[in-house]
């Protein structure tokens, strides 16, 4: 591995402490938490905004399920305090609180409700036959319970911060169940909508079976289309919310980017703000990261031409330094734009050459199976995704494929750019708004196979022109996607729904 450290290039500092009197103290609730649980983004966003809070002097606390997966990644747990028990509905539940001692004086405080019966399983939510078909009483569970245990375990808490629609019911309990516990009336509470096509429809008597009136099934609160909606209810009853880019936030206002909730979303007005996640700058760093062949800079890019020999090599593909080799890391679900890379003639208009890596469905795995069975030198497919193997294809790849049919943030393509891996994406979301075309990357918007098939050729002229691609590629190497100005304005959203939540009294 190279020992060359060059000065230039993104520089990561810690956060400036938060004066203390504008110190917040913010409870998440998750279902998904970085890196004892997730399935996708959801967990990683959480933990980067949560450590990025505890480092800048927040008290900042997170709640989450003890899944069975996470006594494998954290074995230090230990019991915090009795069993409790947790009411809701005609429901009776006891429970237990553990917490995680990993030494990170300055990192957040983060908790586990256990209970065997919900959380002890497979999968966080479902299995191979698909989602389990009590989620609606799991996580309603999950959030009277976080509920329950609050004043212990976060006496300074001030806000209530959600992440979709798992913890959607939470600010509705607040308001419901809750509102009589003095500290449960004066919290604010803000709900994170990292991806709105998870909505948590179940029928509509499961409004009773969960303890809610009856009469909060109408139009404006739970009720959807002839079933109970979690993640409507919550919004309705959230102080503020919050999604995860700025253009999102503006497709959560139509039919074709709201799915199905877009009246909800126009109905809340300015009450819905945009916010892009950031990454963490010190773990994805060329100059720095342990997982890549060679590390490199923007000064000195030799390393990246070792990472790409060593992937071809790894993967069984034909060495070539200017062969354009593209990378995708991603769930193989139509939400990535499987659909139109697989329509579009990626192979037979370019000599580039293809990765894929991730897991998801067996439609997708079978058809890049193939693909890549018939194009042995040009075409790799990895359904075993660790992070380890990300860094390596991000590190090593010239290009990365991200043709998302909606992207709300999305973190691969901020990762890519400072790794010099130039996107080639659909000009959605989050993608939008951290991808400037033609400069740090390149993007399309009819979401078509000969769309995608414009823009590839549009980045491969590019590639083939050696000193305008180094150029772009420091530019995206330069780019900031810290979670330095997020956290910023979720200090503001805070401040916000502290000031609705004193005006309701």
């Amino acid at each position: 591995m190279s020992q060359a450290r060059p000065k230039a290039g993104p520089v990561t500092t810690p956060p400036a402490p938060t004066p203390a009197a504008e110190r917040i103290g913010v409870v998440h609730l998750t279902a998904e938490y970085w890196p004892f649980a997730r399935t996708g983004g959801l967990g990683e966003a959480v933990s980067g905004l949560a450590t990025f809070q505890a480092a800048a002097g927040m008290p900042t606390t997170v709640v989450l399920p003890l899944y069975r997966q996470v006594r494998s990644t954290a074995p230090s747990l230990e019991r915090a305090g009795p069993p409790f028990t947790v009411t809701f509905g005609d429901r009776t539940e006891t429970a237990w609180l553990y917490r995680v001692q990993d030494g990170a004086a300055q990192g957040p405080q983060v908790f586990f409700i256990e209970h065997p019966d919900f959380f002890d399983r497979a999968g966080i939510y479902g299995d191979d036959s698909g989602d389990y078909p009590d989620n609606a009483l799991r996580f309603a569970f999950f959030c009277a319970a976080a509920l329950t245990v609050l004043p212990q375990i976060a006496p300074e808490a001030r806000v209530l911060h959600a992440h979709d629609w798992h913890t959607g019911l939470a600010p509705v309990y607040l308001r419901t169940l809750f509102d009589g516990e003095p500290l449960h009336r004066g919290l604010a509470t803000v709900l994170s909508v990292h991806n709105a096509g998870f909505q948590g429809h179940f029928p509509s008597e499961t409004l009773a079976a969960l303890g809610l009136p009856g009469d909060l099934y109408n139009p404006r609160v739970f009720e959807w289309y002839g079933r109970m909606n979690i993640l409507k209810g919550g919004l309705t009853f959230a102080d503020l919310a919050v999604t995860v880019s700025p253009t999102h936030a503006r497709e959560l206002l139509t039919p074709e980017g709201g799915f199905g909730l877009q009246e909800k979303f126009i109905e809340l007005g300015d009450r819905v703000v945009g916010i892009l996640n950031g990454i963490d700058a010190a773990a994805w760093n060329p100059e720095t990261d342990p997982h890549i062949t060679a590390n490199y800079s923007i000064e000195d890019l030799a390393g990246k031409r070792r990472c790409k020999a060593a992937l071809q090599q790894a993967y069984g593909l034909s060495p070539g330094a200017n062969t354009p080799l593209f990378g995708m890391s991603a769930r193989l679900v139509s939400q990535k734009g499987l659909d139109i890379v697989l329509g579009a003639n990626l192979l037979g208009t370019s000599d580039a050459q293809f990765i894929f890596l991730g897991s998801g469905e067996h439609r997708y795995h079978a058809a890049l199976t193939e693909l890549a069975a018939a194009n042995p030198e040009r075409v790799a497919v990895e359904f075993a995704f660790t992070d380890h193997l990300e860094h390596g294809l991000l590190a090593g790849a010239d290009l990365l494929l991200m043709p998302s049919l909606y992207e709300p943030c999305g973190l691969t393509q901020m990762r890519a750019q400072r790794y010099g891996t130039i996107p080639v994406a659909r000009r959605v979301g989050g993608l939008h708004d951290s991808i400037a075309d033609g400069e740090t990357g390149f993007l399309f918007n009819a979401y078509e196979p000969a769309a995608l098939e414009q823009a590839v050729q549009g980045a491969l002229a590019g590639f083939h022109d050696r000193a305008a691609w180094r150029t772009i590629m420091r530019r995206a190497m330069a780019q900031q996607f810290g979670w330095d100005g997020s956290a910023a304005r979720y200090l503001d959203v805070y401040r916000r729904a502290l000031a609705l939540r004193a005006t309701a009294g």
